[in-house]
């Protein structure tokens, strides 16, 4: 008889980003959680805007991040689900229509329609990453979501196309592989983030997210529960610390720790008489400033990249069905002052979002610069249901089987005595 513990499925997930990569390994629990196990992390300089410039530094980054996620959480991964974003991503709305068997929906004519609504011409140099449902119509009654089980006679799905470059796509599978790794599945990046931080009332309100990553702040919105659009907008963090750097003459590493430590998005928050330490270039003398300087610089670039996001907002034309407001994630989101300087921007509510619902090492991870790696996680759990009935089912035979082993015991024991 075995009493052993069944084990847990592993899933990880990579991010890979234009300043760093991050690996993150989690179990699945009995109730259906993530326990994030271990997490690892690496600088990168391969990565420009979502796209591979450097394989060699991408791979070493990627192998780096992955040995220190293994080491921490005792777990050794061959197949891994990665995050794509970059200036290459772009997305579609469109519809297919078919006939009802049995006039009753069922899962098959679902997936019948879902291929009617994905048969458009895609250009060759293009590859389809997603294809999301928006919503479907069962005898032209619209606004539905879920239409198994309902009676008609046809069938239509308005489903958003999410696509991206093959060259950008080929390098980046390149890259994991050269790593030792195995591709489980590609999910676009602010898909992932959107999975770890928003709650199920915000995506029915409608909501955007978006993703402030080194390179760029990637925005996904989401209409009555479903994807509605996705964009990229051009500026990251890696501006703000560029800025940092020009305006206080400092090398880029030391604008990098100034803007983490002591950078703040509204020079009206900061105190007077407060200072930071600044180092010179060229090995010239560091010297003492007032931290409403470094406020000073990145306020004229915090406002720049709120405004390009609200313009963002207001070019899509769903600023109206934003009940949600905005949450705002990604490691560049860490700056003081972004969320009140956002909600006077935007004049919608605006939150700072972190991966939510999981367990595991919640400390290490409850940051937005996880999002998107956590999210892959999440994600990968929606796609592979199989994972967790498998685990449920061997729970379940252990639990019977060690019952079974306490009952035979008590038998034996009062067989003793009488």
């Amino acid at each position: 008889m075995s009493t052993s513990k069944p084990k847990a499925p592993v899933l990880a997930g990579l991010d890979i980003g234009s300043t760093k990569v991050s690996f993150v390994i989690g179990t699945v629990n009995p109730e259906g959680k993530i326990e994030v196990a271990g997490v690892g992390t690496a600088p990168n300089t391969g990565i420009r805007q979502g796209v591979v410039v450097n394989i060699e530094a991408t791979t070493d980054s990627i192998r780096k991040a992955k040995e220190e996620a293994e080491l921490m959480s005792g777990y050794t991964v061959s197949e891994v689900w990665v995050g794509v974003a970059g200036s290459h991503i772009s997305s579609f709305d469109s519809k297919g229509m078919v006939a009802i068997k049995n006039r009753e929906v069922t899962a098959s004519e679902i997936d019948r329609v879902i291929e009617a609504a994905k048969a458009v011409a895609v250009p060759t140099d293009r590859s389809v990453l997603h294809v999301l449902p928006r919503e479907f119509k069962v005898d032209g009654q619209d606004g539905i979501t879920d239409p198994i089980g309902m009676s008609g006679i046809r069938l239509e799905a308005n489903v958003h196309i999410v696509t991206g470059g093959q060259s950008a796509i080929n390098n980046t599978v390149k890259c994991v592989e050269k790593a030792g790794l195995k591709i489980a599945g590609l999910v676009l990046s602010q898909l992932a983030s959107a999975t770890a931080v928003m709650s199920n009332d915000e995506k029915n309100l409608g909501v955007c997210v978006v993703d402030m990553g080194g390179g760029a702040c990637n925005a996904l919105y989401f209409v009555n529960g479903s994807v509605a659009h996705s964009s990229v907008i051009p500026v990251g963090g890696q501006h703000f610390t560029h800025d940092v750097a020009v305006g206080l003459r400092t090398p880029q590493f030391a604008a990098e720790e100034l803007k983490k430590k002591h950078g703040c998005a509204m020079a009206s928050m900061v105190n007077e008489n407060e200072t930071v330490e600044v180092e010179g270039v060229g090995g010239r003398k560091s010297r003492v400033i007032p931290r409403k300087d470094l406020a000073d610089v990145i306020e004229a670039r915090a406002e720049e990249t709120l405004n390009l996001i609200a313009n963002d907002i207001r070019m899509s034309g769903l600023m109206p069905m934003l009940g949600g407001g905005i949450v705002l994630t990604g490691g560049a989101s860490n700056l003081d002052g972004l969320i009140e300087m956002g909600e006077f921007i935007f004049d919608i509510p605006v939150r700072r979002g972190v991966p939510r619902e999981i367990g595991g090492l919640t400390d290490v991870v409850k940051s937005g610069e996880f999002s998107a790696a956590v999210g892959l996680l999440q994600y990968a759990l929606g796609q592979r249901k199989d994972l967790l009935q498998t685990h449920q089912q061997q729970q379940e035979v252990n639990i019977g089987e060690s019952l079974d082993g306490i009952t035979k015991k008590i038998k034996e024991f009062f067989g003793q005595i009488f």
